[in-house]
């Protein structure tokens, strides 16, 4: 396996390529892009890359379904580094054009969402069609298919365009996390500010199976983050749920939570625990009543000593 190469959809330009680089290892690392999430992700099954860094989701959209789908199916990977990275989007042109030129324009499908209010009251007639990446719709730019691209404006010079319009976002502060994922392995170390994720999918379908679920994390006080379903491609109404919870493996109440999951889900997919981006260990709230290692570890010495005639 290339230890010194990480993969990200690319082509150059991408905000998955600036939110990689704020990662302090990118520096001595080869950064390849990729045509797409599934090729980032399989040179890393196929040993031909240490890690690969794709977006999960974001504040308007919500989850990343290409980087979640591959996540879910496959080969296992894990997921080791978060990034959060906030978002504002320029239109993206060719040397002298002005905002009454442009009549089609393009950017990623997750971008569309993001933009589709300034687009209305600013360019109500352009068409759009969606692109691999923002940074190939620029490149789609240059080479004259559109008249603007939704990108990064630290795109722009990479592929000869100007930002005719800068800052545009139908949403203030939108955020999109990115995750760094490797081939499995020991989890991150465990920061007191840490995230799990995990894939679970349903067994008998009947009245009260996902709850069945959720109370394994209720019961031991284990907040979750983020849901998700996503189909399983088995047939109609077969779901699976992509879970973002608070914690590391590490600690009891959330090993006893995968382990009480384990026992009745037909299938686990444990994705890895890591810690959270933007969240420090004194803004962590404290474990709740009952939850913690030390009440778990108390527990169980109270059971041993029971069994043995001793409580």
């Amino acid at each position: 396996m290339s230890a010194t190469r990480y993969t990200y959809l690319g082509p150059e330009g991408t905000f998955t390529e600036a939110a990689l680089r704020t990662l302090p290892e990118a520096a001595t690392r080869e950064l390849a892009p990729m045509v797409s999430v599934p090729a980032a992700f399989d040179a890393v099954r196929a040993g031909e890359a240490a890690g690969a860094f794709a977006a999960i989701e974001n504040s308007v959209e919500g989850g990343v379904t290409a980087t979640i789908d591959e996540l879910t199916g496959g080969e296992p990977l894990m997921i080791y580094r978060e990034v959060l990275l906030p978002i504002t989007f320029a239109l993206l042109v060719r040397p002298g054009t002005a905002l009454s030129d442009v009549r089609t324009v393009t950017g990623h499908p997750v971008a569309q969402p993001q933009v589709r209010g300034w687009l209305r009251g600013h360019l109500p007639d352009a068409a759009w069609e969606s692109a691999a990446s923002n940074a190939d719709g620029a490149r789609l730019v240059r080479e004259g298919k559109y008249d603007g691209a939704f990108a990064g404006a630290f795109a722009a010079a990479t592929y000869g365009l100007e930002p005719l319009v800068t800052e545009i976002h139908d949403a203030a502060n939108a955020v999109t996390r990115f995750v760094l994922v490797g081939r499995p392995g020991r989890p991150a170390a465990r920061t007191g500010a840490d995230k799990t994720s995990l894939v679970i999918w349903l067994g008998e379908d009947q009245p009260g199976a996902l709850l069945d679920l959720l109370q394994e994390f209720a019961v031991r006080g284990v907040n979750l983050i983020q849901i998700q379903s996503r189909p399983t491609g088995e047939g109609m109404g077969k779901y699976c749920f992509a879970i973002d919870a608070e914690g590391h493996v590490a600690e009891r109440r959330v090993s006893e939570a995968l382990m009480g999951l384990r026992r009745i889900c037909p299938q686990v997919r444990f994705l890895g625990s890591y810690p959270r981006a933007g969240v420090a260990q004194a803004d962590v709230r404290p474990p709740r009543a009952g939850t913690s290692d030390a009440d778990f570890i108390e527990a169980a010495e109270w059971l041993a000593r029971s069994q043995d005639g001793r409580s």
